[in-house]
């Protein structure tokens, strides 16, 4: 596996999940069509650098042999005072199960705290989706809250976990 920023020539591999209901789901968006696939792409181009608090950094992964973007993952700078970001992935269903997802958010946490110096990172997730509640489990986070029916998403209340890990518990 890769991380890469991304560039306007990733439009059609990142087309191919993010307009899949499936993937969709646990999103805050609805499937995208392909001119709402390209805003998205152009804005995670733009989201290539942490230089100060409130930035996003969007990275493509990419899978080892095939070379093709499987997905992304993002680390934002939630703040510079607290020494705080966020983690967030989401992966083409094609190539769930091996452990691609994982070995990127263990990238990104390495960068946010080796790199960045953060004190605490957070993950959030719907509750419906186990699987990336394991995932946020399989990186060593510890779920820190169960917010119930906090977000009218989609027509539906959604329940929300948030995970978080402190730079002690990095190493």
């Amino acid at each position: 596996m890769t991380l890469r920023p991304f560039t306007m020539g990733d439009l059609d591999p990142v087309w191919e999940y993010q307009r899949l209901p499936e993937v969709a789901e646990h999103m805050l968006w609805e499937p995208r069509d392909l001119v709402q696939v390209k805003m998205a792409l152009e804005r995670m181009v733009r989201e290539d650098r942490l230089a100060r608090e409130g930035d996003c950094l969007s990275l493509a992964v990419v899978g080892r042999e095939s070379g093709v973007v499987v997905g992304q993952v993002e680390l934002v700078w939630l703040s510079e005072r607290h020494r705080q970001g966020e983690v967030g992935y989401v992966l083409n269903p094609r190539y769930q199960g091996a452990g691609l997802a994982t070995e990127a958010v263990i990238e990104v946490l390495r960068l946010g705290f080796e790199g960045l110096r953060l004190h605490r990172i957070i993950g959030r997730c719907s509750a419906a989706n186990t699987a990336s509640a394991a995932l946020l489990e399989r990186v060593g986070m510890r779920r820190e809250a169960h917010f119930r029916q906090n977000a009218l998403l989609k027509n539906a209340w959604r329940d929300e976990y948030v995970y978080a890990m402190l730079r002690a518990d990095w190493g």
